[in-house]
């Protein structure tokens, strides 16, 4: 490919780009970020005390590994986040095509769900623990408060976004009107629907601090706070890079799954 036709291959919206130049790209940001990294801890710019050198993080990263106690914390963390996440969907997923089906619903659900989703997570983290206890129940709680609401309005809107001609041929065909959210509605939102789920499942890692922010003794929000105590800055930056890592890994299963799912999208 020329460089002229590179240019314009690269200008143009929507324009799908050579898979090797996404990953070449994809790869140069990485190495741009750790590039910097370096260039402000070794000279001197940043102080370490605030910014670890690369290495700091990665022997402090080997050295929890391999006494177990990193395992345990990550085990802690994903179980928490998998279990909110799950327990939110199966509830969400379902409610929110009736939502967006169903005008009747939609009038009973709106004005609490969206009084509800705009309250601050961090505001009910002391009621969460006055109601259900300081175990495990609590920072699921925290998961499950922080994206069953968005997922409802998510889902929803994506189920008013149906064609009517769909629904219309649908019953054309025979289709029972009891039968229009899950045989219609769910395969034509279904792309959207994984989306939904893809971008909540990201919001609930970024409230796992919050769900271990008070009476936590485990997990990767645990040991950053327990860390950003002892101004172990070294501990809290490879806390903060592991849920990114563990977000990134989450976010590729869901777009896999979506392709498998939904082929049609593409």
């Amino acid at each position: 490919m020329s460089d002229q036709s590179l240019f314009k291959t690269v200008t143009t919206p929507f324009r799908t780009i050579p898979k090797s130049l996404a990953i070449s790209v994809s790869i140069l940001v990485w190495v741009l970020v750790v590039a910097g990294w370096f260039a402000l801890t070794y000279s001197g710019a940043v102080k370490e005390m605030f910014l670890p050198k690369p290495e700091a993080v990665l022997i402090t990263m080997g050295k929890m590994a391999a006494d177990g106690s990193l395992w345990e914390h990550m085990l802690a963390s994903v179980q928490v986040v998998l279990i909110g996440f799950i327990v939110s969907s199966i509830v969400a997923v379902p409610l929110g095509l009736m939502m967006g089906t169903y005008r009747i619903v939609q009038a009973f659900l709106d004005p609490l769900v969206n009084f509800i989703r705009y309250l601050p997570v961090t505001s009910f983290v002391p009621l969460f623990i006055l109601w259900i206890g300081i175990g495990i129940e609590q920072r699921v709680a925290v998961i499950i408060f922080g994206i069953f609401f968005q997922q409802l309005v998510m889902i929803a809107d994506s189920a008013r976004s149906v064609p009517r001609d769909l629904v219309n041929a649908a019953y054309t065909l025979g289709t029972r009107r009891i039968e229009t959210v899950f045989h219609i509605v769910l395969p034509a939102t279904l792309p959207n629907v994984m989306d939904v789920l893809r971008v909540t499942m990201g919001w609930a890692w970024t409230y796992l601090v919050v769900a271990e922010l008070v009476a936590a003794r485990s997990g990767l929000g645990y040991i950053s706070l327990k860390a950003m105590r002892g101004f172990q800055v070294d501990v809290i930056f490879m806390a903060i890079a592991l849920i990114g890592i563990l977000g990134l890994i989450t976010d590729q299963i869901f777009r896999l799954v979506r392709r498998v799912l939904a082929p049609w999208a593409h």
